[in-house]
């Protein structure tokens, strides 16, 4: 114990060993949703496994498998390279716009999993020489902020779909709200939500598991034959090194890499300095000292998710959770990663959890995607204009990457209309002609 509290320095940073023990398992309970929604994301919800394009099969185990081991690896690798409590894991949002296209027969796996090696690969490379201040500076702060409530949106919608609340087989309707599900869905919501509102730690995994736990008598779903298991190397062979990079320079994949990239970029930058916000860590300019560190972890971790089968790696604003319970060293992140590792040998408990007790979480999660909704200048149209567009486009056409491009470009085309092109960087107007193609090819 005493060389763990040299090696995570406990004194200088004022907290202990059980504290941080503590905070580990906080963050561990606030993020672990992510191994119920990951599977769900990439394979759909109701069934266990896909075929993709290319005749590969997909199961909802191995996309369990794997995101269970590369979030404890990536933890760890934070946690003693960094020494901060930050948590990383599959990021949402990316997840699902890149399963959505799986599940539609548009790409393959192989393929999505070449666009978010090459995203990784790039965020590496600027995370190694620094130039992530002028890709912020690129991007109108308006849009940034959309890109988050455009994503929120369209998850938010997605759970709305599987749950049956909303009826989208023939247009926008109301669903069935004599069905028992439907009814189980709008008790998860509502527990969620409450837990919440009484700042309950793990909100989202407790309601999934007591919407779980209803759904066994009512005969939604049933107890596996066994809640451990070993492994199987063979239920990931898929998934593995399924990396194909024969569409990454199609109009459509540029986009998609482009939303990807973006999307890990701002989201671990916000994150990571809102995290450290909490655990008093910045300096007084309201910077991180040595944030390359976490920069270069979460770059890493996009990687190797890649070649094993993961989407796009972030660190997760759960975090905050451990932080408030004093985490304050890479020792938390040590306990978290561990029990993702840990989590391995329960996939079959893990999944029987049914749509219905997914379903609420994945609304929640939309909810606090788009609390950065608040921070658009409705007060210029200008600005507005294209934030608009991009939620509208996202959440109607069922595409995050329509969406995104079409705000963009929505942005760039009111700004020059209105003799305001100076204010837009000039790598905006680079970025429009494959966004333009995505429209024409995508």
């Amino acid at each position: 114990m005493e060389k763990i509290s040299k090696l995570f320095k406990f004194q200088e940073r004022g907290t202990t060993f059980n504290t941080e023990l503590i905070a580990g398992l906080t963050t561990f309970m606030t993020m672990a949703y992510v191994l119920v929604l990951q599977p769900n994301a990439i394979v759909g919800f109701g069934v266990p496994e896909l075929v993709d394009v290319n005749g590969v099969l997909i199961t909802k185990e191995a996309v369990l498998i794997t995101t269970a081991l590369v979030s404890g690896l990536i933890t760890l690798f934070m946690a003693f390279y960094a020494n901060l409590p930050f948590a990383l894991s599959c990021g949402m949002g990316s997840n699902f716009m890149f399963g959505g296209m799986l599940q539609s027969g548009s790409i393959s796996f192989g393929e999505i999993m070449g666009m978010t090696l090459v995203t990784g690969i790039i965020f590496v490379a600027l995370s190694t020489f620094g130039i992530r201040d002028l890709i912020v500076r690129m991007i109108p702060k308006n849009i940034k902020t959309a890109i988050s409530s455009c994503i929120g949106f369209f998850i938010a919608y997605l759970g709305l779909k599987s749950t049956g609340i909303c009826d989208f087989s023939a247009g926008l309707a109301m669903g069935d709200f004599t069905q028992p599900t439907v009814l189980v869905s709008l008790f998860g919501l509502l527990l969620i939500a409450t837990l919440t509102a009484y700042k309950v730690k793990g909100a989202m995994l407790i309601g999934i598991v007591v919407t779980t736990l209803i759904c066994i008598p009512l005969g939604i779903t049933s107890l596996p034959d066994t809640i451990f298991d070993i492994p199987s190397f063979s239920a990931v062979t898929n998934v593995v090194g399924n990396i194909n990079f024969s569409t990454i320079w199609t109009a459509e994949g540029v986009v998609l890499m482009f939303i990807a990239f973006f999307g890990d970029f701002f989201s671990t930058l916000g994150t990571v300095l809102g995290v450290a916000s909490k655990a008093n860590m910045l300096d007084e300019d309201g910077n991180l000292p040595g944030i390359e560190k976490p920069f270069l972890v979460d770059a890493i971790g996009t990687c190797v998710g890649a070649v094993c089968g993961c989407t796009t790696i972030t660190t997760y604003v759960e975090s905050t959770s451990g932080v408030e319970a004093g985490g304050r060293s890479g020792f938390a992140s040590v306990v978290t990663g561990i029990l993702f590792i840990i989590m391995m040998f329960f996939a079959p408990l893990v999944l029987i959890i049914p749509d219905c007790a997914t379903g609420p979480a994945l609304i929640f999660v939309g909810f606090l995607m788009i609390s950065g909704f608040k921070d658009i200048d409705f007060s210029d149209f200008t600005e507005s204009f294209g934030p608009f567009v991009m939620i509208m486009f996202g959440t109607f056409m069922g595409s995050i990457a329509a969406g995104i491009a079409a705000g963009i470009l929505a942005h760039l085309f009111i700004k020059v209309i209105t003799g305001k092109f100076s204010e837009i960087h000039v790598g905006m107007y680079v970025l429009a002609i494959p966004l333009i193609l995505y429209f024409i090819y995508g």
